[in-house]
């Protein structure tokens, strides 16, 4: 089926994504590969808030292996018949995929507002949240990342990777709302192909 392949192609693409996403919200615990940053509780509250580790990774792998496994299914046991069998399993497909929009639908909400707020850092003195009344602001005026004395870099750091978390996140919601109509389509399909089947029997009887 036409439609199994595209979601083993979805699926394919989620599954890298995830794991990308993972490893971009593990490497915000270590700002320039230190530790001690993690360890005293000196990073921005949202990453703490496991959206890549948790919402676009190990909830993405769900609709992953489910994309991925549809291509082979073929689903004798619903109702006696083969093509009802394929119409549940891609029912159940859109299922996953709304599971998939919620895990990367809180990362990509997360990541944004990470960015507006900007990182948790200190100015030489005082440990806060610099940028927290530029409403994002501070995104464009590079000149002024340079407030953040420590952890070295972090602004930088904390842009690159919440922005990844970012786009990698909507890619995710974009490919589960694909699998969405990817479903409904192939359940229709499916459907019409049994209920043709079913005339083609009919009239040869007759």
């Amino acid at each position: 089926m036409c439609v199994g392949k595209c979601a083993r192609c979805i699926g394919s693409l989620l599954l890298t994504l995830a794991i990308l996403c993972i490893v971009a919200n593990i490497l915000l615990y270590f700002p320039n590969g230190e530790t001690k940053y993690a360890s005293g509780n000196l990073l921005s509250r949202y990453v703490w808030f496991f959206e890549g580790i948790g919402g676009a990774g190990l909830l993405m792998l769900i609709p992953a292996f489910v994309f991925i496994g549809l291509e082979n299914e073929d689903c004798c046991g619903c109702c006696g018949h083969e093509s009802c069998g394929r119409s549940c399993a891609m029912l159940s497909s859109i299922l996953a995929a709304l599971i998939g929009i919620a895990g990367s639908g809180y990362c990509l909400i997360i990541s944004a507002l990470a960015l507006v707020e900007g990182p948790y850092c200190s100015d030489g003195s005082v440990w806060s949240y610099i940028f927290k009344g530029t409403n994002g602001g501070y995104l464009g005026d590079h000149a002024s990342w340079s407030q953040c004395a420590e952890p070295k870099n972090v602004v930088v750091w904390n842009v690159t990777l919440f922005s990844i978390l970012l786009g990698l996140s909507a890619i995710q919601v974009i490919l589960c709302f694909i699998q969405i109509i990817n479903g409904f389509v192939g359940s229709i399909s499916a459907c019409c192909g049994e209920q043709k089947s079913q005339v083609n029997i009919v009239l040869f009887l007759h």
